[in-house]
């Protein structure tokens, strides 16, 4: 029995296989994200019902954004801090900040936001002698900072591991160089512990902003609680809350994208 061997010179690989190839990492997930959404856009554009709820949620949008960047900014600032005092060999700064991290990992985040809106926060307020009108005072800050302090904790476990990513010889190669500690750190080992982490920190921006949803709890009209405000009026919870689902798909997915092309960038030599 003859076999047929491809010719001495010739590519043996079948026509069309390099096609087929890259083609399959087509991002089919993207497709389905956008009929997901087109969807609600649908009945947007066709259903006066849908358009009512689209106009008096979309209102909520400004809100959730204040609280997510806000509250990633605060995150950020604080879990910095907890990061160093973890790794700090004075006994009481890393025993405080393990401390924090463990009991705020350790409670349900809707408790945390609870506490910080209604118990926490609200004292100090009253301990600085802020007035009860100002903006300090107002919901929308109390969740803000709550929100903050809470992924606080989880984004110092993410500094913490990059800091700790860093070889040791760099460090002492800085210090060889004449540099003092605060230099070596913001010189050498911050700049490179920032680009490892860049991955977890958008993972956690991204959860954020969803869990942003939370604070409606306390009567902020972000994007959730202008939904239930209008669906409780309406009775449309189908309508109310496909559009809740496509704004949604739309801040995340469209923030994952751009912080996909951002890792990309900066892992380019």
């Amino acid at each position: 029995m003859t076999t047929l061997e491809p010719a001495i010179g010739t590519d043996p690989t079948p026509p069309g296989a390099e096609v087929r190839y890259e083609w399959s990492g087509f991002p089919w997930w993207f497709v389905g994200i956008l009929a997901v959404i087109a969807f609600p856009l649908f009945k947007i554009l066709t259903d006066e019902t849908w358009n009512e709820g689209f106009q008096f949620i979309k209102d909520g949008l400004s809100l959730t954004i204040t609280v997510t960047v806000g509250g990633f900014v605060i995150a950020m600032i604080a879990g910095l801090v907890v990061a160093l005092g973890r790794m700090s060999k004075n006994p009481v700064a890393k025993n405080l900040a393990t401390f924090y991290i463990e009991l705020i990992r350790g409670i349900p985040v809707l408790v945390t936001i609870f506490m910080f809106g209604l118990v926490i926060v609200p004292w100090f307020i009253n301990l600085i002698g802020v007035s009860p009108q100002s903006f300090v005072a107002s919901n929308t800050f109390k969740t803000t900072v709550a929100v903050g302090l809470i992924y606080a904790a989880f984004i110092a476990e993410v500094f913490r591991a990059g800091i700790e990513s860093i070889h040791q010889g760099q460090v002492e190669a800085g210090m060889a160089m004449g540099l003092k500690k605060r230099q070596v750190f913001r010189l050498i080992v911050w700049p490179q512990a920032i680009k490892n982490v860049m991955p977890a920190l958008g993972n956690d921006l991204i959860a954020l902003l969803k869990d942003s949803s939370l604070v409606s709890i306390l009567a902020v009209r972000e994007l959730t609680q202008m939904t239930k405000l209008w669906t409780g009026r309406s009775f449309q919870f189908f309508a109310g809350f496909m559009i809740l689902a496509a704004l949604y798909l739309m801040l995340t997915v469209s923030l994952s994208l751009i912080l996909q092309w951002y890792e990309r960038r900066i892992a380019t030599p």
